[in-house]
């Protein structure tokens, strides 16, 4: 464990070791406040609430996580260090759960530098706390779940290119999912069992389930087991490439 979080920690510096992640960061707080109070109508909506905030960050995410995941595997493949670092007394999955966890607490201090919107909205109205906070807990989340789709990616490519652009068909595929201009064509010709199914496996269902103020087991248990599932498809990946 030990080592886990020293190379966790060499990971997290090197985020911040270019002007690269303080750029991401940056942008993605003016995208955020944009989204929130021009695009999603904040004040012609007459609520204090952060729901236009949170209804926009599967499409944020869907571009965002991408480039943070795109460089977890690929970087070290195409650099060679891969071999390197195995070289080290270091399992695969240790390897494994410090990049994912590293990515993971640079999203959740992106995220949490969107708080002045939480005391924007207190200090304009009276919003219901524990939805905004379940909301926040839903978004890591999934956040969560796209950086494991995007670890899981990176490991397949040395190009970071191509492992964003990967990553981005395949988060806009599970949010297109519940998106209701699609789903709603699919569910003219597609029993109603297979319609409820297919929807249920959408980022957007599960995450609007939980940003309601809903922490449903189910969207939870969503969530985890695809993060489970994805890092499991990382490691084998990762196996994979050693043996060749």
């Amino acid at each position: 464990m030990n080592i886990t979080w020293i190379l966790c920690k060499r990971e997290l510096r090197s985020y911040f070791s270019t002007p690269i992640a303080y750029v991401f960061i940056v942008v993605f707080l003016l995208i955020s406040g944009m989204a929130t109070f021009y695009i999603g109508n904040f004040f012609g909506r007459g609520q204090a609430d952060l729901v236009p905030f949170f209804n926009f960050h599967p499409w944020l995410y869907m571009i965002f996580i991408p480039a943070i995941s795109m460089r977890l595997w690929a970087e070290e493949r195409k650099s060679g260090t891969i071999e390197l670092l195995f070289t080290l007394p270091i399992t695969t999955w240790q390897a494994i759960y410090a990049k994912y966890l590293a990515a993971l607490i640079f999203t959740g201090i992106t995220l949490t530098l969107t708080f002045p919107l939480w005391v924007a909205v207190n200090y304009l109205g009276h919003p219901d706390n524990g939805v905004i906070i379940a909301g926040y807990i839903g978004s890591l989340l999934m956040a969560g779940a796209f950086l494991a789709i995007g670890a899981a990616i990176s490991a397949l490519t040395k190009n970071q290119v191509v492992a964003f652009v990967l990553t981005l068909v395949v988060c806009l595929f599970m949010n297109l999912l519940g998106f209701s201009m699609v789903i709603d064509q699919v569910r003219s010709f597609m029993p109603s069992m297979m319609y409820e199914t297919l929807r249920s496996f959408s980022f957007l269902t599960n995450f609007d389930t939980i940003s309601r103020g809903l922490l449903d087991f189910r969207s939870i248990i969503y969530f985890a087991t695809l993060i489970v599932f994805s890092l499991f498809a990382n490691a084998v990946i990762i196996e994979t490439k050693k043996a060749d």
